[in-house]
């Protein structure tokens, strides 16, 4: 474990008495925006900026409460359905990507279309394209009624099989065991996708798998950070909502790698003051779609109990950025007029 020290926000106790306290905070890095969510939520705001509200989005723009809130008080619109958007609008496509039938869909109702959807699942989704030309049997390690599987089975529906853990290898079933190929979710858990695929492995000895790893570098590097403090914390809070699939696996992992208990809040005031009997080290992460300042008012709530001591655990260096979706570089108000002319 790589530690260094950080400066702790208004701690009751110094650091030399947490100390002595024995009380002390690990806080993971990397955490919190990947390169895809950041590039997602500033997409948003530039629309925004651009073509003033309303800007309709079909989905969370990524799987976080307060990002969505915060958005819709600057005037963003999210949607279930691409029906919901009026004609001559502006919509936006979520981080998780969507299938080929949304496209036409928007372009029935004549909507201007900006897609923000994470170059890594973009990535996915030509895989799948790809394999499906090649006329492969793609098994698909994901979670059922994640957006992202929607999006990537809707690719190429006809040759995609859902695999949902080792559980369902037994079920599934191939055309021809010679032309077999894995692709995965990007915000899985990289230990339990590994099962998964060593079972089809097991049952598909000639299946092959992606050019490069599916998983996203930054779902990755946030599982080992956690797992290198999981032994050494005695609970790990991890601030992240309950249907971000890469949050939920980071508190799996925390609680696989030693840590005596593992929660996912959304923020400070979720937590449990409970939780800290008999705790002297709290680890601290967050899912890859959680701003800053949730961390930085969790670790505010740990320094009011006597948490003060905040030591970083150094997984990675993230360098990585996305250029801006393309769109964004035209006039959508006047695509989107033109449009509803027709």
């Amino acid at each position: 474990m790589t530690a260094t020290s950080r400066p702790s926000p208004a701690a009751t106790l110094s650091g030399d008495a947490a100390r002595r306290a024995g009380k002390r905070v690990l806080l993971a890095a990397p955490r919190g925006y990947c390169a895809g969510v950041d590039r997602a939520v500033i997409a948003v705001e530039k629309a925004l900026e651009q073509y003033g509200s309303p800007i309709y989005v079909r989905h969370e723009i990524v799987h976080n409460k307060y990002v969505v809130k915060t958005l819709e008080n600057k005037g963003a619109i999210f949607v279930d359905r691409t029906a919901e958007v009026p004609e001559g609008s502006i919509v936006m496509f979520s981080a998780h990507g969507v299938a080929p039938v949304v496209h036409e869909e928007a372009a029935e109702r004549r909507l201007a279309t900006i897609d923000a959807t994470c170059p890594l699942v973009t990535k996915v989704h030509k895989e799948a394209v790809r394999f499906a030309q090649e006329d492969y049997d793609i098994l698909l390690i994901g979670h059922e009624g994640h957006e992202e599987v929607i999006g990537t089975s809707g690719e190429a529906p006809d040759h995609i099989t859902l695999v949902d853990g080792p559980e369902d290898v037994a079920n599934v079933e191939v055309r021809d065991e010679s032309k077999v190929v894995w692709l995965s979710q990007t915000t899985l858990s990289v230990d339990e996708t590994m099962e998964t695929v060593d079972a089809l492995k097991e049952k598909f000895p000639l299946m092959i798998a992606p050019p490069s790893d599916d998983i996203c570098y930054a779902t990755q590097n946030r599982q080992i950070a956690v797992k290198q403090m999981g032994a050494d914390a005695d609970l790990v809070i991890v601030v992240g909502s309950k249907n971000s699939s890469n949050s939920v696996r980071l508190v799996e992992v925390a609680l696989g790698a030693g840590a005596r208990a593992s929660h996912l809040v959304d923020e400070a005031a979720e937590i449990d003051e409970a939780w800290l009997d008999g705790v002297s080290t709290v680890g601290v992460t967050s899912g890859a779609s959680v701003p800053e300042i949730l961390v930085d008012g969790v670790l505010e709530w740990l320094s009011e109990r006597g948490f003060g001591d905040v030591e970083i655990v150094k997984a990675a260096e993230e360098s990585i950025t996305f250029s801006l979706p393309k769109e964004l570089r035209r006039d959508l108000r006047a695509e989107a007029a033109a449009l509803s002319e027709r």
